[in-house]
């Protein structure tokens, strides 16, 4: 069997962000994740919220590792993977009452960013809800001097990298018909913010 990729960091946060995601995807059935990485996210949450069906996605190099944590886990309501590249990805719309992810922002390009909010405002049904954990700047600051000096490692690694403004998100989001309802202060200097798609039925 495939030995499975681990991420000491994905084990820590866990807990805390399912205790998040039990309140916000309670009245949840089918969620998208961007980003499933090692996989270890995807079995942990759904085995937890057996109500709703998870559906992992990334890019294709990282599919054996969440494959071997789905074979493990034997969840029936995990997905196997989507190839997923969110700067080309065609989804079908309005598919997903809900999508999670959680430390890509800073690691895309902003232009990638940008192709993930308007990714997200197509599949998501109306009144649906995305959940994006991660570290965000506010008002132009850091929240620590650790977020920042990992701001700087980012920019380092590549230019188009770093941690993004909160605001900024919240433009995309308006873009796309989403609205900022929450935001979550999470261990290690981290947030999870949930913006939901406004509805849009008759008479909207």
């Amino acid at each position: 069997m495939t030995d499975k990729p681990f991420a000491p960091a994905t084990a820590r946060n866990s807990e805390a962000i399912l205790g998040v995601l039990r309140y916000e995807f309670r009245d949840v059935k089918s969620v998208l994740e961007i980003g499933s990485g090692t996989g270890q996210h995807a079995v942990a949450f759904a085995a937890q919220m057996g109500h709703l069906s998870w559906q992992t996605s990334d890019l294709e190099v990282h599919h054996d590792g969440i494959r071997a944590w789905l074979r493990e886990a034997a969840l029936a309501n995990v997905l196997e993977p989507l190839t997923l590249d969110v700067t080309a990805a065609e989804l079908p719309a309005t598919s997903f009452d809900a999508v999670f992810s959680a430390n890509t922002a800073h690691i895309m390009s902003f232009v990638a960013v940008q192709k993930m909010f308007a990714l997200v405002a197509a599949v998501l049904n109306d009144r649906g809800r995305f959940c994006l954990y991660g570290p965000f700047r506010q008002h132009g600051q850091f929240n620590t001097q650790s977020n920042a000096e990992f701001h700087r490692s980012l920019r380092q690694q590549d230019p188009d990298r770093g941690i993004r403004h909160l605001e900024d998100l919240d433009s995309l989001a308006i873009a796309g018909d989403l609205e900022r309802r929450r935001l979550y202060a999470m261990p290690a200097n981290n947030f999870l913010a949930v913006w939901q798609k406004r509805y849009q039925g008759a008479g909207s």
